[in-house]
């Protein structure tokens, strides 16, 4: 039995968005042969993933109910693809347009983590890049060239509130929302 549960926290969109970025990850799936993706449901991160501890599991959900985040609500705005062309896992993404609001949101959600555990928050928690995955890990260099030769084109036009934060945790075989902690209504 492990020792450690895998967790994260993100924005999560609407059902109907979510429905939209799921078809984006099945055609990279099926024409690109890499089906990662759909593992996880449509998000972006706001806290990369982490190991806590099976024993302090409580102390994580208190931590996270008692987060106080920045409101009020926001819109974020998707607007076409970016990429990461890592050599050995390039990435595939929706890029959100800036979003001072998110920035914030992130770096509140990031320091309050590094009071609680400062060991556990990681370079990419720091030089936060929002993007929502639509192809990683599985998709090789040559399906990355292939897939962003079309997707880098690709018009994508989307927006989503953000009401709410998510913290998300993987039973083993795919992630579940845990808690959620809504954002103040100032």
């Amino acid at each position: 039995m492990p020792e450690n549960n895998l967790y994260f926290i993100a924005v999560i969109p609407s059902g109907e968005l979510r429905n939209k970025v799921n078809e984006l990850k099945q055609d990279i799936a099926t024409r690109f042969y890499s089906a990662r993706a759909l593992k996880a449901m449509p998000h972006i991160t706001l806290k990369a993933p982490f190991k806590w501890p099976l024993t302090a599991h409580n102390m994580l959900l208190k931590w996270f109910a008692d987060l106080k985040l920045p409101g009020p609500s926001f819109t974020v705005k998707l607007q076409g693809f970016g990429a990461f062309n890592n050599r050995k896992n390039p990435v595939i993404f929706i890029k959100p347009a800036y979003s001072i609001s998110l920035v914030l949101l992130q770096r509140e959600i990031v320091n309050s983590f590094g009071a609680l555990e400062p060991a556990v928050v990681q370079p990419t928690d720091k030089n936060f890049t929002p993007h929502m995955t639509i192809a990683y890990r599985d998709l090789t260099p040559a399906n990355f060239e292939k897939a962003w030769e079309e997707y880098s084109y690709k018009e994508f036009e989307e927006q989503f509130e953000v009401t709410a934060v998510h913290l998300l945790q993987h039973n083993g075989a795919q992630w579940n929302i845990i808690a959620s902690n809504t954002l103040a209504n100032l």
